[in-house]
C-alpha cells in the first residue's frame, strides 16, 4: 500500500524551490538537517505546491514537519481520517434520526463537508492525531549558500524522499490497519 509518494514531476518542484529558496535562508549553512529539511517539506506539499510533489494516502488529511523545541529534533505530524469509535457505533441511540453524516468522499478521497451540506445535516467525523519523532538518518546536510539554486532544489529533492520513506514507515501500518478493519462510517 503506498502511503507517501513523490510525484516525480521534478520540474514543477524545482520550479517552486527556485522561487521559495528565501524560505531556506535560516536553514543554508546549519549543519543539523531539520529546519532545511521542514522548508523542503513546505515547498513539496498542499498548500504551498497543490498537487503537490508529494502525494499520500487518501486518509491522510495533513501531513507537516516542524523543528521540536525541546531537542531540535525533527517531528512530524499526520492527520489521518479514521472510523468512529466503537463505543459509537455499537449503539446508535445517539443519532435520534437527525440524519449524521460522515466523512464525504469526491472521487475516492476523503474531504471536508462543503458548507451546502452542513447546512442540511449534522456531521460526525473521526481523525487521529499522528505525533512522533523521525531520524535525521539520510536527510542531507543544507547547502552553504542560496546562489547555488540548483544545489538547493537537489538537496530539498533528497530531503522530501528521505521524508516520505520515514513517514511511510511511520504511518503505513497505522493506515493498513485502519483500512482493513472496516470501512467508514
Amino acid at each position: 500500500m503506498k502511503t507517501f509518494w513523490v510525484d516525480r514531476d521534478h520540474d514543477r518542484y524545482r520550479q517552486r524551490v527556485h522561487t521559495g529558496v528565501g524560505l531556506f535562508a535560516e536553514a543554508l549553512g546549519d549543519i543539523a538537517p531539520v529546519s532545511f529539511a521542514c522548508a523542503a517539506w513546505i515547498l513539496a506539499t498542499p498548500p504551498v505546491l497543490d498537487p503537490g510533489y508529494v502525494r499520500w494516502h487518501r486518509r491522510v488529511l495533513t501531513a507537516t514537519c516542524s523543528r521540536n523545541p525541546f531537542d531540535g529534533g525533527l517531528t512530524a505530524r499526520v492527520e489521518l481520517v479514521s472510523p468512529l469509535p466503537a463505543e459509537l457505533t455499537t449503539n446508535r441511540s445517539w443519532w435520534r434520526d437527525r440524519g449524521w453524516r460522515g466523512w464525504p468522499e469526491l472521487f475516492g478521497q476523503f474531504v471536508q463537508p462543503a458548507d451546502r451540506d452542513l447546512s442540511r445535516h449534522p456531521h460526525l467525523r473521526a481523525t487521529l492525531l499522528v505525533e512522533a519523532p523521525l531520524p535525521l538518518d539520510g536527510l542531507p546536510v543544507a547547502p552553504e549558500r542560496t546562489d547555488s539554486a540548483e544545489d538547493i532544489a537537489a538537496a530539498a529533492e533528497r530531503a522530501v524522499t528521505v521524508l516520505v520513506r520515514d513517514l511511510g514507515d511511520l504511518v503505513g501500518p497505522v493506515l493498513q490497519q485502519l483500512d482493513t478493519d472496516r470501512a467508514i462510517t
